[in-house]
């Protein structure tokens, strides 16, 4: 398990025990969220965007309209990746040492645009089968007028850190003997059931890889 940052610049400063540079522990926390900010620098000045991301292999992929001002700009630059999973309320007995239990990735890199329309086309399956395992094989394919009007930025994740708290809280040792509840409420995400469209004009049943949808 690889435990040295690739570069000062995702090495983790602050409480550096809670770093993590081994690419497994980064695959889980991008396999479980579904949503990054991408951090990129304007004409306007620096501007950080939300968007869904897939990560396949080695690499974070990142997709959204061509006109994307988003896409636009970081194919021709170095960004900056962010995702965050939060687990749980961490509740000490002072304001001070309140805090959150969470998994973080921050990624580094310079992106390159996927514009051969093949490639485009297998990547956006993949794409897709990762944000919904078993959706593709019911989809009609991706015809060219689709793929030109998608942009495709693929990100390697040579340059990344994770980092990571767990546990209750850290209160100062005076403070144990407080008289007050002092704890963790646990976070999670959960799926409701799907609802169907209703201008579908034919009856079929839902999926499974809806009615049963969830993140690893």
């Amino acid at each position: 398990m690889d435990q040295t940052p690739a570069s000062d610049t995702v090495a983790v400063k602050r409480l550096p025990e809670r770093g993590h540079y081994d690419a497994a522990t980064i695959a889980e926390i991008l396999d479980e969220a579904l949503v990054c900010h991408v951090g990129l620098t304007t004409d306007d000045g620096p501007i950080v965007i939300p968007t869904l991301h897939a990560r396949i292999g080695d690499q974070l992929l990142l997709h959204g309209s061509a006109a994307s001002r988003l896409l636009r700009t970081a194919r021709d630059q170095r960004i900056c990746v962010t995702v965050s999973l939060i687990d749980g309320l961490v509740l000490a007995r002072t304001a001070f040492h309140h805090s959150v239990n969470y998994r973080s990735v921050v990624i580094m890199g310079t992106p390159r645009e996927i514009t051969d329309l093949k490639e485009k086309d297998t990547v956006l399956d993949q794409l897709v089968e990762r944000l919904i395992p078993g959706r593709m094989a019911d989809l009609r394919p991706n015809n060219e007028k689709e793929l030109r009007a998608t942009s495709l930025l693929s990100l390697p994740l040579d340059e990344a850190s994770a980092k990571i708290r767990t546990g209750g809280p850290n209160d100062d040792a005076e403070d144990y003997d407080l008289e007050l509840w002092a704890g963790v409420v646990p976070m999670s995400t959960t799926y409701g059931e799907p609802i169907t469209d209703p201008n579908m004009r034919m009856s079929v049943p839902t999926p499974s890889y809806a009615s049963e949808y969830g993140r690893p």
